[in-house]
């Protein structure tokens, strides 16, 4: 199982350090005549063609929540460690130890630049890490970080910045104090929230994360251009600790809504690549290019839902949310709308996720009974006869994929409830807003694992005030089980505290799982070294073209 594989590592890990990535022994060149008619070599000049559907909503590390901005910054950007192909591997970082009781990390820095020059410091570490933290920052995943010791208490402000377990011995050491063992924290300090900022940039200029000008990072890649709404430019970062390995000179993204469009410019050559989160495929390009064995579609571990406002007055009744998610008829959903090869959710943690990967029953698809029955017990706590007299509104982000399962959902419950369904939709960072505010009813929304345990998709429902919740709901119990789970030892305790919280969530339905993602995407056959992973990351420092 993978929690006694964990249990190993860390008994290793004691003794030795995770492997770095291997570097390669140069780039590709191309020659180039001098002015005094010898010839020499100079690195070849490898352009990546990009899209992504809407403008990234933050470029801050601690600030950004989305796959758009996440995928920006894993490339502009660098932790002490990085997943590559799920796997932690040291990069910030060229050594680490782990105390005897698992309670302490000791992170010693490489030799690395930011993109100004400077030395990438562990007090950039520690800054970043904290202002995450600090509850005036407002940070939504503030929350990824309470592993630490005393990180839970200073952000919800019962706690004092003092009492947090990191520690900066010296320029090039940071020592981490966890509140309990923690089998995937390296999972935890390759995510963005645990990125650096230089320090110097981020206190001289509080918006330095907005524009291309003055934007510092320490990735592979630097924010060269940032025309908002409209495109951006990344570059080779020269000054990069691994540029050797780095390929590709300059990745040119444009903001392209539509995702007809989209497929059109990847059928014409404009990009090279297209899928999430580096755009969408069409759901009328499925067929077609699965035809020409041109669709690629790989695991990816994350759920699509409708997640309940639980405030609003409709949805804060239990039954009226039952009735909604049973009425959902997933099966002919995949079948005849997405085509994707994606698997109907019946939980919240996708199967894939070890431990949870039987049905747990929790409903059976497209149980109209179960639904009529639960619809008509709802009406009745809300003083209403008739489901007629019941009008709701789902919203969703603009896409032709959201908009076509919304409308086939929409027709389901409106001809099996007899319920009135007016779909709303809005741009991107608009709805981002609207979910947060939570100023919906019920909203459409993915959550993609941002480390490869159930706990990840549990963490985010622990607290009404949790940045990622978006529904106003919380339970105690539920609450209760998931605090046990971070100090329990115990693989399989753990797990079995994690699959109660899990029964919890689904007895109350604060939102509707409907379906297990898969990654759908293609690429032009000289792009080389490009595919997303289980987590929907990829790593553009590793990409190639050879044409």
């Amino acid at each position: 199982m993978k929690w006694n594989k964990f249990l190993l590592l860390f008994m290793v890990l004691t003794f030795a350090a995770i492997l770095v990535a291997c570097n390669s022994d140069g780039e590709e060149t191309t020659d180039k005549d001098t002015d005094d008619g010898t010839t020499t070599e100079a690195p070849a000049e490898k352009e990546l063609n990009l899209l992504v559907a809407s403008e990234p909503p933050s470029l801050h590390p601690q600030l950004a929540t989305d796959t758009t901005s996440g995928l920006i910054l894993q490339n502009v950007f660098e932790g002490l460690v990085t997943l590559v192909d799920g796997e932690p591997e040291l990069t910030g970082a060229e050594d680490f130890k782990v105390s005897d009781d698992l309670l302490t990390y000791t992170f010693t820095l490489r030799d690395a630049k930011w993109s100004n020059g400077d030395p990438v410091t562990a007090e950039d570490y520690a800054y970043a890490w904290m202002f995450a933290l600090n509850p005036e920052n407002a940070s939504e995943y503030a929350s990824i970080l309470y592993p630490i010791k005393g990180a839970e208490a200073y952000n919800l402000e019962q706690g004092t910045a003092e009492d947090v377990g990191i520690n900066v011995i010296d320029p090039k050491t940071i020592e981490i104090t966890l509140e309990a063992p923690t089998p995937y924290f390296l999972e935890l300090v390759a995510f963005k929230t645990y990125y650096p900022i230089h320090k110097a940039t981020a206190e001289a200029n509080s918006k330095w994360y907005t524009e291309a000008e003055g934007y510092v990072s320490n990735g592979a890649f630097t924010l060269a251009d940032w025309q908002h709404s409209g495109s951006m430019m990344l570059k080779k970062n020269e000054q990069y600790w691994d540029a050797a390995t780095v390929k590709l000179s300059t990745v040119n993204i444009e903001m392209v809504e539509s995702e007809v469009t989209q497929i059109t410019k990847f059928d014409s050559g404009e990009i090279d690549f297209l899928g999430s989160s580096f755009g969408a495929i069409s759901l009328d390009a499925i067929e077609r290019l699965k035809s020409e064995d041109a669709l690629q579609i790989v695991d990816y571990t994350g759920v699509y839902m409708y997640k309940f406002n639980t405030t609003d007055k409709v949805m804060s009744n239990v039954n009226i949310r039952k009735a909604l998610t049973l009425a959902i008829d997933r099966t002919n959903l995949l079948k005849n709308i997405t085509k994707g090869e994606q698997v109907p959710a019946f939980g919240l943690v996708p199967n894939s996720v070890e431990g949870f990967g039987d049905d747990a029953g929790y409903y059976k698809d497209n149980d109209i009974e179960g639904a009529k029955a639960a619809l008509a017990e709802g009406l009745k706590e809300l003083g209403l006869s008739d489901p007629s007299e019941l009008e709701i509104t789902l919203s969703f982000n603009t896409s032709e994929a959201h908009s076509a399962i919304a409308q086939f959902i929409q027709e389901g419950w409106s001809k099996n409830l007899g319920i009135k369904v007016k779909l709303d939709n809005a741009e991107w960072q608009v709805y981002l807003d609207k979910l947060t505010n939570l100023d919906y009813q019920i909203g459409r929304l993915g959550w993609i694992a941002d480390y490869n345990d159930a706990y990840t998709f549990l963490e985010q429902y622990d607290s009404a005030k949790n940045g990622n919740n978006d529904t106003g709901w919380e339970n105690p119990e539920y609450t209760k089980l998931l605090t046990q789970s971070k100090t329990e030892t115990d693989p399989a305790k753990r797990l079995e505290l994690l699959l109660q919280a899990e029964e919890i969530f689904m007895a109350e339905l604060p939102v509707a799982p409907i379906y297990y993602y898969t990654n759908l995407y293609v690429k032009q056959d000289y792009v080389q070294n490009m595919k997303p992973d289980v987590l929907g990351n990829i790593n553009l420092k590793y990409v190639d073209i050879t044409k």
